[in-house]
C-alpha cells in the first residue's frame, strides 16, 4: 500500500479518537465535523482492508485489529511530535496530555506527595492520573503509561522494574496498648486482622511469613474485608485490628509513630512496581521523563520509598 498524506491525517483522526474517547470530542479537537471524522476512519479502515471501532449509540472502543494498530502507531506519532518540538527549538519536548493509569496504593500513598513537583518541572505537561482497580486495556484507553504492583502480564506492553518492596505487618500504637503484640505470626490467631480481598480472585489474601530457609503460611480471621489501601491504612489507624501493607507506602507512619511494625524478624511477600507502556519503540519524551521523575523519588531516600 502507497504511502500519502491522506493516510497520515486518517491515522492522526484514529490517535484522537482513542485519546478523547469518541468521535465528537476527537471532532472538536481536531476542528473537524463529525462527519469528516466518521469519513476519514471510513477510508482508514477501507485502505487497510479490516475494522478499527466498535460502535454504538453509547461507546466506541478499538477492535482486535485496531488495538494492534494504533499500538503500533502511537509512538511513531510522539515521536514526530518530539521531532517537530526539537526542530523548532521549543524549550523542551516535555508536553501535551499524558494519561497514566495507576491504582489507589501508588496514587495516594506514593505519587500524591510528589505531584507539584512534577508539575513545576514540566509546566507544559497536563497530567491526567486515573485510579483503576485494574490495568485494563491500555492501548485501547487510550493511556499513555502505567505503574502497577505485580507481575506485568504476558503483551506487548514494554515493562520496566521501578522498585521492589516488602509487606511490613503493622498496627497502632492503640491497639497494640489493648491486646498486646504477637511475637510469632502463629499468634496472629488470637488477634484481629484486617483483611484485604485480591482484586484477582475477590478472595482475602493470604498472609505468609519467611524466617530463613522456613515459610510459614498464616490463617487468619477478621470481621473487616476491605478492597482498598486507603480505607486498609485508616482502619489500622484508628485500631481496629493488624494489617499488612506494602513497605514503600507506609515508611512515613511508622517513623512518625502513627503504626508500629510487628514481627520484624519475618519477611513479608514481596511486590514488584512497573512502569508499562505500549511501545517496541523509544517512548515519547513525555513517557520518560514520568518515568525517570517516578524512579528518582523512589530512590532519593525519601520517607515514602523503600
Amino acid at each position: 500500500m502507497s504511502f500519502d498524506g491522506r493516510l497520515l491525517s486518517n491515522i492522526s483522526v484514529l490517535a484522537a479518537i482513542v485519546h478523547s474517547g469518541s468521535f465528537a470530542r476527537a471532532a472538536e479537537a481536531l476542528s473537524m465535523s463529525p462527519s469528516g471524522i466518521s469519513r476519514a476512519v471510513g477510508r482508514l479502515e477501507t485502505s487497510i482492508g479490516v475494522r478499527l471501532f466498535d460502535r454504538t449509540t453509547r461507546s466506541v472502543t478499538l477492535t482486535d485489529e485496531g488495538r494492534m494498530l494504533y499500538g503500533e502507531i502511537s509512538p511513531l506519532l510522539a515521536g514526530i511530535g518530539d521531532a517537530v518540538n526539537l526542530t523548532s527549538g521549543a524549550s523542551t519536548a516535555v508536553r501535551g496530555r499524558l494519561r497514566v493509569n495507576v491504582d489507589t496504593y501508588f496514587s495516594r500513598r506514593m505519587m500524591a506527595p510528589h505531584l507539584s513537583r512534577f508539575l513545576t518541572l514540566y509546566p507544559e505537561i497536563s497530567l491526567e492520573l486515573l485510579v483503576r482497580d485494574q490495568l485494563g486495556d491500555l492501548v485501547g484507553e487510550g493511556f499513555d503509561i502505567a505503574i502497577r504492583f505485580g507481575q506485568p502480564p504476558s503483551s506487548t506492553l514494554i515493562a520496566r522494574k521501578l522498585l521492589e518492596t516488602s509487606t511490613v505487618t503493622v498496627a497502632s500504637p492503640d491497639y497494640l496498648s489493648k491486646y498486646g503484640s504477637p511475637k510469632t505470626p502463629s499468634d496472629l490467631i488470637h488477634h484481629f486482622c484486617i483483611q484485604m480481598k485480591s482484586t484477582m480472585t475477590g478472595l482475602p489474601m493470604e498472609w505468609e511469613y519467611t524466617l530463613g530457609k522456613t515459610t510459614m503460611p498464616v490463617k487468619t480471621t477478621s470481621r473487616l474485608l476491605v478492597n482498598e489501601s486507603g480505607t486498609l491504612i485508616g482502619a489500622c489507624l484508628a485500631g481496629v485490628g493488624i494489617a499488612r501493607i506494602k513497605a514503600s507506602g507506609v515508611k512515613d507512619l511508622i517513623a512518625q509513630g502513627h503504626l508500629v511494625e510487628l514481627l520484624q524478624g519475618w519477611r513479608g511477600e514481596k511486590f514488584d512496581l512497573y512502569a508499562l507502556y505500549p511501545s517496541r519503540h523509544l517512548p515519547p519524551a513525555k513517557v520518560r521523563a514520568f518515568i525517570d521523575f517516578v524512579s528518582e523519588f523512589l530512590h532519593e531516600g525519601a520517607p515514602l520509598s523503600d
